[in-house]
């Protein structure tokens, strides 16, 4: 049976004044960032990701995974020792595991890396009084929810769990080449009978996907040159 996985998405915003530091101390903080980056995705799945232009409280989101939660652990405190961070705050940070989903069998215990363009990620809480419903009740209710999202299978879902692991109760993470057919999908899914239940889903985050190296030179400006994609650098 695969080992269920804890996930955690890191959001990091810097300080403007970084861009003020001379460009070599800029380079040393990035490489010692991208070091910490690589000892970690040399067996673990680490993916990047930029929201510059997408969010203005948020400019990179890193997408970590392990089995191991004091491996997520140990990654962060090496970031922190990093010339980044230094400039760096996290004003995001949603930690969560993989189970078996209770209302469809494609479910998965580990997040895949299928490397589309984009991945919009949100934590979600639902009402108590979904909790309270009787087992095929809820059953029942996410039948129509699955099959929408069926209608778009160029959307891949991960919904991760944090039950008792932080303030949300899910991390929700589409991920698509086509933003357009997620706003339909969300769109539509605010119809269904499962979105009254629903107490939080925001705040949502627009991530593009691209390799470290890519996604810390849009931090302080410097021209970066289109690449193949590569989830570190």
């Amino acid at each position: 049976m695969p080992t269920r996985q804890f996930v955690k998405y890191t959001f990091l915003k810097v300080d403007p004044q970084w861009r003020r530091l001379d460009a070599a101390e800029r380079e040393d903080g990035k490489r010692e960032f991208i070091a910490a980056c690589e000892d970690f995705a040399s067996d673990h799945l680490l993916r990047a990701f930029s929201t510059v232009g997408t969010r203005g409280d948020a400019d990179l989101m890193l997408l970590s995974q392990s089995a191991n939660l004091e491996r997520i652990h140990e990654l962060h405190v090496v970031l922190a020792q990093t010339g980044l961070m230094r400039w760096a705050s996290i004003p995001y940070s949603y930690l969560a595991m993989t189970k078996p989903s209770e209302y469809s069998q494609e479910s998965r215990l580990e997040v895949r890396a299928a490397h589309s363009k984009y991945l919009f990620v949100y934590p979600f809480i639902k009402t108590r009084a979904w909790y309270t419903l009787p087992g095929e009740e809820r059953y029942r209710i996410m039948q129509e929810h699955i099959r929408i999202g069926r209608e778009y299978p160029d959307i891949d879902l991960n919904t991760s769990y944090s039950f008792g692991l932080d303030d949300q109760e899910f991390v929700v993470a589409f991920e698509t080449d086509e933003p357009a057919d997620f706003l339909d999908l969300v769109q539509r899914l605010r119809g269904t009978e499962a979105s009254q239940y629903t107490r939080q889903d925001t705040p949502t985050f627009t991530c593009i996907s691209m390799s470290i190296g890519r996604a810390l030179a849009a931090l302080d400006g410097e021209a970066v040159a289109v690449e193949p994609r590569s989830p570190v650098a």
